[in-house]
């Protein structure tokens, strides 16, 4: 009667894989015994092999998967499963496959700010565009101030209260943000904060329109059960251009976008529509890109390089209806205690873009 083999164990195991498009990949680990019996799998089912794609191979106690030619379908987890009469084991690795670049960014962001500094409205009455931001509890509103502010101002700046991953909206009032060069001078862009997006609280749709129309002063206390209405001392009954909306930002979290309730994405594209029907420009700011890739999270600059950001892009369009040309995956200061030259070109590249987009409704809208 023989002796009842060892129980597989793995001696070394499957290691993490992060491969340019096109290039080869090899998983590769060693167990304690031979006899076994091992099955491959990719996100939890079982790996067929495919000619000119897939070798797997044996060597003693050694075994490896070898992928030909990287794609972005051969992105995944992938597991080898040890058997015997003994018992079993497995062990897992990530596989990311860099795509070619799709988007290109401006690397260095002295000629971008320098072209915001500079930059002048078209019409003379505006003395600044406006930019408001909306969007859901938590997505970084008023992060993606701080953010802009940080740029301009050389180091982080915090006055703009963030609260971190919360479920309510830390913003109650209607806030205009404006932009300092250094100390003294200011750029012609200010940004308008408002309460999150909620199902059931949160800022009410009817008044993210009016504020869009113009019809709403700074300091106005969101109420979520009604609009403002007429009397209240913070309606603008006959906002001037410079009173109004030129870009709505809309806010989502690039690590949420699965998960978003459909009451919350009607709500964005009810505003979303009003905005279309105003002729104002609309675009998305997709923050904490850097929690939904692990990728982009190791190196800001493989953003364009990333699958699921590529594809969290895809996803926001659909949910939203904003073309994935006007959607733009940002991150915001939130760990880092310095400032970081890839999160601001990562800003900058966005807001160079859409201060002419605003620009351009502001000059068509003063010839009406």
């Amino acid at each position: 009667m023989g002796s009842k083999p060892s129980k597989p164990q793995f001696i070394t195991v499957l290691g993490d894989k992060q491969v340019e498009m096109g290039k080869e990949i090899i998983l590769s680990c060693e167990t304690n015994t031979e006899g076994l019996t091992v099955t491959w799998e990719k996100d939890g089912h079982t790996l067929k092999c495919v000619q000119d794609k897939h070798v797997m191979k044996q060597d003693g106690n050694n075994w490896s998967l070898q992928i030909l030619n990287a794609d972005e379908v051969d992105e995944g987890n992938y597991t080898i499963k040890l058997e015997n009469q003994s018992g079993r084991d497995a062990c897992s690795a990530k596989v990311i496959v860099e795509l070619k670049e799709w988007r290109t960014v401006q690397w260095k962001q002295n000629e971008m700010v320098d072209y915001l500094r500079t930059f002048t409205i078209d019409i003379d009455e505006v003395k600044e565009l406006r930019f408001l931001l909306y969007g859901l509890v938590g997505a970084g509103k008023s992060s993606t101030i701080n953010t802009i502010k940080t740029i301009f101002g050389g180091s982080q700046f915090v006055n703009c209260l963030a609260e971190a991953m919360s479920t309510t909206s830390f913003t109650m009032k209607y806030e205009k943000y404006v932009i300092a060069d250094g100390k003294e001078d200011l750029l012609p862009l200010a940004f308008n904060d408002t309460v999150g997006v909620e199902k059931e609280q949160g800022v009410h749709t009817d008044d993210i329109i009016s504020a869009l129309r113009g019809h709403i002063k700074e300091g106005y206390v969101f109420n979520p059960k009604s609009q403002i209405s007429e009397e209240n001392p913070h309606y603008l009954k006959n906002p001037s251009l410079s009173d109004r909306i030129h870009c709505l930002v809309s806010v989502v979290a690039a690590d949420r976008i699965a998960v978003m309730d459909q009451e919350i994405i009607n709500k964005m594209r009810q505003v979303r529509q009003a905005a279309n029907r105003m002729g104002i420009p609309q675009v998305v700011f997709m923050t904490r890109v850097d929690l939904a890739c692990p990728l982009t999270k190791e190196n800001l600059r493989y953003i364009y390089k990333s699958k699921k950001v590529r594809d969290n892009m895809q996803k926001c369009s659909s949910l939203l209806g904003i073309p994935v040309n006007c959607i733009f995956p940002v991150k915001n200061y939130h760990m880092e205690t310095h400032v970081s030259g890839d999160i601001n070109c990562l800003m900058l590249d966005a807001l160079t873009q859409i201060v002419d987009w605003a620009n351009d409704y502001v000059a068509q809208i003063a010839q009406i």
